[in-house]
């Protein structure tokens, strides 16, 4: 059993490592260009990005670790995953949540870049006492986030066809490693996922994902309902990836940080299917009010 686990624990940074960049990369399959560009010329969409993903966002993690006595490695990813909006699962939710798949395209790699640039810049400065600098956390996010969603989306703007062939097996490759991901996470960190009921951890995560998605969808200035459904899901999830990838970074870093995240992953998974149903009903109710 000792031989067993010592396995999972010399493969679980390297599975991390296929797991991260084969769901960027798969995601990068998705992206059309020519909807980017558009959304970059969409100044409403592009504000509101910023404001819920780097104003709001951070500013409720910090209200949360105020809040909540939370132990500190607790507070420590609250305040990386306030940085990281958008879940690599958000396309998959988009469409149970029948949201605008064009909005969405644009609306990942958006995040994806705000994300490698802000949390850098922003972690040292929010989290006190964090012994990391900002090329340390900078570079596990440049190497294994941004550039394989580049390579991919390139790869779908200059080889269309290619893309759309291959796109199915990709996906499929990055659901196997984050399945993969997952039973590691469960055998190597179950028992601290346990050990952490009590600690508060799952309500700051809960109330996290809840109150961005509702400020996200409610105030939506003039957005169509299917827009807000996929800001909602956007930035009501995170990008468990890149907090993942941050935390792996810390030098000496507390193990209940790494259950955190796991943690953040499944429940993140949870919540959204449920947002995802609510915002269809929604979206089947504002249909059939249009055409009455």
């Amino acid at each position: 059993m000792n031989a067993f686990m010592e396995f999972l624990q010399t493969t679980f940074p390297a599975l991390v490592l296929v797991f991260t960049v084969s769901n960027l990369a798969a995601m990068g399959l998705q992206v059309n260009i020519s909807e980017v560009m558009v959304a970059l010329r969409n100044k409403k969409a592009m504000v509101l990005i910023f404001v819920w993903g780097w104003v709001l966002g951070p500013a409720l993690g910090v209200l949360i670790t105020w809040v909540l006595p939370l132990d500190e490695p607790y507070a420590i990813v609250v305040i990386l995953a306030s940085l990281a909006p958008c879940a690599p699962f958000l396309q998959q939710m988009v469409v149970k949540a029948r949201g605008e798949a064009g909005f969405t395209g644009a609306f990942i790699p958006l995040v994806v870049i705000g994300t490698v640039i802000f949390m850098p810049t922003m972690a040292p400065l929010l989290i006190e006492g964090l012994a990391i600098d900002t090329w340390s956390l900078a570079k596990p996010l440049l190497l294994t986030i941004l550039l394989p969603l580049i390579i991919g989306a390139a790869f779908r703007h200059y080889a269309g066809a290619m893309a759309s062939r291959i796109f199915p097996a990709a996906k499929g490759f990055a659901m196997l490693a984050t399945l993969l991901t997952i039973i590691w996470c469960l055998v190597i960190y179950g028992q601290g996922m346990l050990d952490t009921a009590g600690s508060l951890a799952l309500l700051s995560m809960t109330l996290f994902m809840v109150i961005m998605a509702l400020i996200s969808y409610r105030i939506g200035f003039g957005m169509k309902q299917n827009q807000r459904s996929v800001m909602a899901l956007g930035m009501g999830t995170r990008n468990i990836a890149a907090v993942l990838a941050a935390a792996l970074a810390i030098p000496d870093a507390d193990p209940r940080i790494t259950v955190m995240v796991i943690m953040w992953t499944l429940w993140s998974v949870v919540l959204a299917a449920i947002g995802a149903q609510i915002f269809a009903r929604l979206h089947d109710k504002t249909t059939n009010a249009e055409t009455a």
